[in-house]
């Protein structure tokens, strides 16, 4: 069970970099993603198979099923996970620092990134309040979805729109890496497997979204400000991990 999981989790991650490769084209203003509805459909099948878990008795299985098999075969915990899940996002800042040149400077892809982390966290932490469903170690009922798993995937996205021009390989690599915390949090019993769908699908449509109102963003926010000195980094406060963004204008 647990490979087929891994399996079909990879298999997802590099679709979704392969179905956007075709199908997301840019309008004339080459930083603008155009809209298309087709690019709905994996991140709507991962959020909706999350969903029908909340009370499907089948999927319930199935994560039961996942959470055994973890159990039996990997009994050492990891936090890695907890770093894992903003690398993809702070790799778009790394590779420009090392000369190699997204899609967007830095005013536009952190007012992306921002936009993108607002709607992920305020969609993550509604449905955690909303849903109460406890954690496979039982330590609290805010297990759905999954917030790590939304922000590797939001960010593995943000890579992939940002280098997709450069190289699609970057894209996967960040997808590969928002799959691989996503199976962390089901090695830790921090998560079910409906966590991690839901998780990642949100991860996924919030940066779409960003991006989509990106120019509509600019045009009436930001349309007289043109510089910006700004830093992105994450924080850990003894207690919770998060995601600082501070951008001056």
């Amino acid at each position: 069970m647990k490979k087929i999981i891994i399996a079909v989790f990879l298999f997802f991650s590099f679709l979704e970099v392969c179905g956007q490769y075709t199908s997301i084209d840019s309008t004339k203003n080459k930083t603008n993603v155009e809209f298309k509805l087709k690019s709905l459909i994996i991140p709507s099948i991962l959020i909706g198979y999350g969903v029908v878990g909340l009370k499907s008795l089948t999927l319930k299985d199935i994560d039961n099923s996942a959470k055994n098999e973890f159990r039996e075969h990997d009994d050492k915990k990891t936090n890695i996970d907890d770093f894992s899940q903003y690398s993809p996002l702070l790799s778009v800042y790394g590779l420009n620092a090392l000369g190699i040149q997204g899609k967007h400077n830095f005013k536009d892809r952190t007012i992306v990134l921002a936009t993108a982390y607002l709607l992920m966290g305020s969609s993550v932490n509604i449905l955690k309040k909303t849903t109460t469903v406890t954690r496979p170690d039982g330590s609290s009922a805010n297990s759905f979805p999954s917030g790590h798993t939304a922000t590797a995937f939001m960010g593995a996205e943000f890579l992939y729109q940002e280098y997709k021009e450069v190289s699609v390989w970057y894209g996967i690599t960040g997808y590969v890496v928002a799959a691989g915390t996503g199976l962390f949090r089901l090695h830790n019993e921090r998560h079910w497997f409906t966590d991690i769908t839901t998780g990642a699908g949100i991860g996924i449509l919030s940066t779409k979204i960003a991006y989509w109102i990106h120019p509509l963003i600019m045009k009436n926010i930001f349309k007289e400000r043109t510089n910006a000195t700004g830093i992105v980094m994450p924080f850990y406060n003894g207690k919770e991990y998060g995601l600082g963004l501070t951008l001056t204008f």
